[in-house]
């Protein structure tokens, strides 16, 4: 067999892997993500898991890693050129909404909680967000730029507040099993944020034409 068809064939044994240990998350929550539970999911021998992966939680790190990959990837296009509140919290409110229904975000969520246990994989969860503050700073940057905030707002500080509350929302939602706060907090995002594009927009009209 050519290196190139074993290359796809590993490729998809992995991917394989990687979709049976989220839908695992999702349905028996990070404790429940055993080796066993896993094969028994995706239907394969556990000793394909090890054979691709070195531990179980390699295996939920880059099942974290894929689904953060592709979900940064869908925020990146559904924001490319948004530059005011107002449009912005529209697209991240349906956003959220589709994530809320994917059982995948569920599962991401799983592996976040659970790094709380173990230091090394807590570390590496961080390094996995480091792609959305980023992102987030570049959307930040995007809304200020132009204004009189631009020098004064800490785009970076703002970004990471930004995403620790997103995070966070997602997290106190799954803890209490209703989504009706996170629901209202969006909400009341949606309302004021037309305001807030009327401030940033009126304070540089004021400064163009004192």
């Amino acid at each position: 067999m050519s290196s190139p068809a074993r290359t796809t064939i590993r490729a998809a044994a992995r991917a394989r892997i990687v979709a049976a240990a989220l839908r695992t998350l999702e349905e028996s929550g990070y404790a429940g993500a055993t080796a066993r539970a896993i094969a028994a999911t995706g239907g394969f021998n556990q000793a394909l898991i090890y054979y691709h992966f070195e531990s179980i939680e390699e295996l939920l790190l880059a099942a974290l890693k894929e689904f953060s990959e592709r979900r940064l990837a869908r925020y990146r296009k559904a924001l490319e050129g948004v530059t005011e509140l107002t449009p912005l919290v529209r697209m991240m409110t349906r956003l959220y909404e589709e994530d809320a229904k994917s059982g995948e975000l569920a599962a991401a969520q799983e592996v976040v909680t659970g790094s709380v246990i173990s230091p090394e994989l807590r570390q590496r969860v961080m390094t996995l967000m480091d792609p959305w503050f980023a992102f987030a700073e570049e959307v930040v940057r995007r809304l200020l730029v132009g204004t009189v905030f631009e020098e004064l707002v800490p785009a970076r500080e703002l970004a990471y507040a930004f995403v620790a509350l997103y995070f966070g929302v997602e997290t106190l939602a799954r803890f209490d099993n209703d989504r009706a706060r996170a629901n209202a907090l969006f909400e009341s995002g949606a309302r004021l944020a037309p305001l807030a594009d009327l401030v940033l927009h009126s304070d540089l009209e004021l400064v163009d034409n004192p």
